[in-house]
């Protein structure tokens, strides 16, 4: 009863960390107990961050007999008693700065992913993966929530500030009543009603798992939810049951993206490498990898972005719902949604055909050669008025010419060599055909990304797979696989490929050659003078 009871609050900017540090040191001065809070202003890579350090001395003012306890101003390492954050990352890293123990803090933080600037700016999945947060936050902690306040957050209208809030007064960490944190609160004005409700739900929900200790496994790691439902009558027909999940979310993503023959192409192309791989496994498989792999790939690369899928997703009314939720617009509120666009000369040709197609670029290019910067046609489209939403449902429609298209057919020839290779490196090894089919995932973006990717994925297939013939003092098939793999983890690491030169000429390969730009020649502004 000597010892200050300690709190760390971690909040993003605009969560109302700060709020949050107000409400608890006056829930304790209304109940007579002493406390002290301090800030500490720091950076969260994505927006301004601040942690909150709390500390409040477990009696009453009346019993202490006139004297004052002394206060810490920070956090000291494995002293915490509770450790409260909005961002499941955020939490991992005070975990990592020592501050918590497994002999006493409680650990309450929101399941919810804000990724950060690294995160984002990764070539491949640069994600952190949650089931390890998650499994450190469960070894550092005596005892720990974790759940998903920004679901609660929005459900009330509210800022996480207030869900959390509710959370700490429902772990027990200190030692006051529910209706003590709710008067802190009030009653008057929307923004008090929604931040009890946000309250109200973050406490039941803490409360909800102290009482039930054997659910609280299944709140850490829940069950994976299978968004696929039914399989299709194609797949179950073509594919065994571990392919069903990923071939059903590739066949609906291609349906949704063009039609029902588009979709039924992505099952045929599938079909030849699922048998190579079935031919090449000599026992019986519980899983087939490079099918899934190349599964995966595929139904991203034939969803290609361009001008008309991003005018459709543009449009649809689960953005309209999305924005509102974001911004916290009711229904009765008048949302305006500008949305900017610049289609250069490539997004525009690749709508139309090949000859004329051609054409247009040319034309770009000699511009580009006079010392002119590429053509393009800035737009700025209301999309929450008539004539701008009539617009991108007009530009949405176009899906039906799409196959006439240059765009189109460039993407299918390119998509049908790298099939081919995965297929034929399949016949001759698994193993290398995997990291064939892996390579699929060097096509992402759009635009200069989008193009840098299928060059690099097209030398490597020229330079590492076209010949796989092995020969006395070569390399086996296994180390040709394992060069495949280097060398895709290497285009994956910039985006200006010097790891993925290196890594080409360490295994063997030429690397990329270096495109052609052109000379511009700049007047010397002192000549004019």
């Amino acid at each position: 009863m000597t010892k200050p009871i300690s709190i760390l609050l971690c909040a993003l900017g605009g969560e109302g960390g700060g709020v949050l540090a107000d409400w608890l040191v006056e829930v304790a001065l209304r109940t007579d107990y002493p406390a002290q809070a301090t800030s500490i202003p720091g950076v969260a890579q994505r927006t301004g961050a601040t942690t909150y350090y709390i500390e409040v001395f477990p009696q009453k003012r009346s019993s202490l007999g006139g004297k004052q306890p002394v206060l810490g101003l920070n956090p000291l390492p494995g002293r915490l008693d509770a450790l409260v954050s909005s961002e499941l990352l955020e939490t991992a890293r005070q975990i990592g700065n020592g501050l918590t123990s497994a002999a006493h803090t409680c650990v309450i933080s929101s399941s919810a992913r804000i990724l950060t600037t690294i995160e984002k700016m990764g070539m491949g999945d640069g994600r952190k993966d949650g089931a390890d947060l998650r499994a450190l936050v469960a070894e550092h902690s005596h005892a720990h929530h974790i759940l998903d306040m920004a679901r609660m957050t929005q459900e009330a209208g509210t800022v996480v500030s207030a869900v959390m809030f509710g959370c700490i007064a429902a772990s027990g960490v200190l030692p006051f009543a529910r209706a003590d944190y709710e008067a802190v609160i009030g009653h008057a004005g929307k923004s008090a009603q929604a931040s009890l409700r946000g309250f109200a739900l973050g406490y039941d929900a803490i409360e909800a798992q102290r009482v039930q200790h054997h659910f609280i496994e299944t709140v850490m790691t829940p069950a994976p939810v299978d968004p696929v439902g039914e399989v299709p009558a194609a797949v179950a027909q073509h594919f065994p049951a571990p392919l069903h999940r990923m071939v059903s979310l590739g066949y609906a993503r291609v349906l949704e993206y063009q039609n029902q023959a588009y979709a039924d192409q992505y099952l045929a192309r599938l079909d030849p490498i699922f048998q190579a791989e079935k031919s090449a496994t000599t026992t019986t498989a519980e899983a087939w990898p490079v099918t899934e792999e190349s599964a995966r790939w595929l139904a991203l690369w034939m969803a290609f972005d361009d001008v008309v899928r991003v005018a459709d997703l543009k449009s649809r009314v689960s953005r309209e719902q999305r924005v509102r939720g974001e911004v916290k617009a009711n229904a009765q509120d008048l949302l305006k949604i500008y949305d900017h666009f610049k289609p250069g000369v490539p997004e525009l040709a690749g709508l139309l055909p090949v000859g004329l197609a051609n054409r247009l670029l040319r034309w770009d290019r000699a511009r580009v050669l006079q010392g002119r910067e590429p053509w393009a046609l800035p737009l700025k489209i209301g999309t929450h008025s008539i004539t701008g939403m009539l617009a991108l449902r007009l530009m949405a429609a176009l899906k039906i010419v799409r196959p006439w298209g240059s765009r189109y057919k460039s993407e299918q020839q390119a998509i049908g060599v790298w099939l081919q290779a995965v297929q034929h490196s399949t016949q001759s090894d698994p193993l290398l055909g995997l990291e064939v089919a892996r390579c699929g995932q060097l096509i992402k973006g759009y635009g200069s990304t989008n193009e840098r990717g299928k060059d690099n994925l097209l030398h490597i297939i020229t330079h590492m797979v076209s010949d796989l013939s092995v020969s006395a003092g070569g390399p086996t098939l296994e180390q040709q696989a394992q060069s495949v793999a280097r060398i895709r983890q290497a285009a994956l690491q910039d985006e200006a490929g010097q790891t993925l030169d290196q890594a080409l000429l360490q295994n063997g390969a030429p690397a990329r050659p270096v495109p052609a730009q052109p000379i511009r020649w700049m007047k010397n502004p002192r000549l004019n003078a």
